[in-house]
């Protein structure tokens, strides 16, 4: 069980696949690496792919502080420093993303290229604020059971919440779900609900920048990928349809392409497919 300090934070990892470039994955509130399984088997065999857990979540430390998102790009930083990855491919989803846009535009020499899904560089709007500090004061003190019936539509497009062949994998997720701490949960969801706009900051950002977004997602919707794109000088968009927002999870292939594309570009070993704006 690979586990390192970063920022006094002890944090698990998964090292998978070898490569001359490598690239770092970051995950979205209340998940794990697990939730980019599919893209690490379709990229280990020409990358090093490391997925990790943040502070609170997975298998990491529940710290008592730290959730900010400040201090989870220096968690992350520290990570990739500690593993001597830099400069990497960095892809974060949601949360991820929130601290791979602050990784961009302040610490520049530890990227090769950024990857965004579903995410956003703006605060969380104000109408969402009450519902989801509800949501995660219930969860704490109550069940997680009781707010899965809320948050799974959240997380995900309608195309997955009713596809009747992906039952099983719905239930997978919501285990996933319904296991995490909810300490951890509670003050991680804090952090992502209190966080500051970095609207104006990303136009710091010079590495090369593909933006994801599921044309299905509720949290993050695709207007919000647009505010990204129109910030970040040469960024590429590509909408996922038939995604919410875990594309990873639901649209696997969709993403895989997109991203293949992308760092065959970057790395000199191709262009950018089809769906690029």
């Amino acid at each position: 069980m690979p586990r390192l300090t970063a920022n006094g934070c002890d944090l698990y990892y998964e090292d998978t696949g070898s490569g001359r470039e490598s690239i770092v994955f970051a995950h979205g509130l209340l998940w794990s690496g697990r939730m980019y399984d599919d893209q690490v088997a379709a990229l280990k065999g020409r990358f090093r792919c490391i997925t990790f857990d943040f502070r609170g979540q997975g298998q990491s430390q529940i710290t008592k502080s730290g959730y900010d998102m400040d201090d989870l790009t220096l968690d992350a930083g520290g990570l990739i420093e500690r593993l001597g990855v830099a400069p990497c491919h960095f892809v974060g989803l949601s949360m991820g993303g929130f601290v791979g846009m602050r990784l961009a535009a302040r610490r520049p020499e530890l990227l090769r290229s950024l990857i965004l899904l579903e995410t956003s560089a703006d605060p969380e709007p104000e109408a969402n604020v009450p519902r989801y500090r509800l949501l995660s004061f219930v969860a704490r003190w109550l069940s997680m059971r009781l707010v899965a019936g809320k948050v799974m539509p959240i997380m995900f497009g309608r195309k997955f919440l009713t596809d009747p062949a992906r039952s099983a994998q719905r239930d997978e997720w919501r285990g996933r779900l319904l296991a995490n701490d909810k300490v951890g949960t509670s003050r991680a969801t804090g952090g992502v609900i209190s966080r500051k706009s970095i609207h104006e900051e990303i136009r710091k950002i010079q590495v090369p920048t593909l933006i994801l977004c599921g044309d299905q997602d509720v949290a993050t919707p695709p207007a919000k990928a647009k505010r990204i794109k129109a910030q970040i000088a040469n960024s590429r968009l590509v909408v996922i349809p038939g995604a919410g927002h875990s594309s990873t999870i639901e649209e696997p292939a969709a993403v895989n392409a997109a991203i293949l594309g992308f760092l065959d570009e970057v790395t000199g070993q191709g262009t950018l497919g089809a769906g690029a704006c």
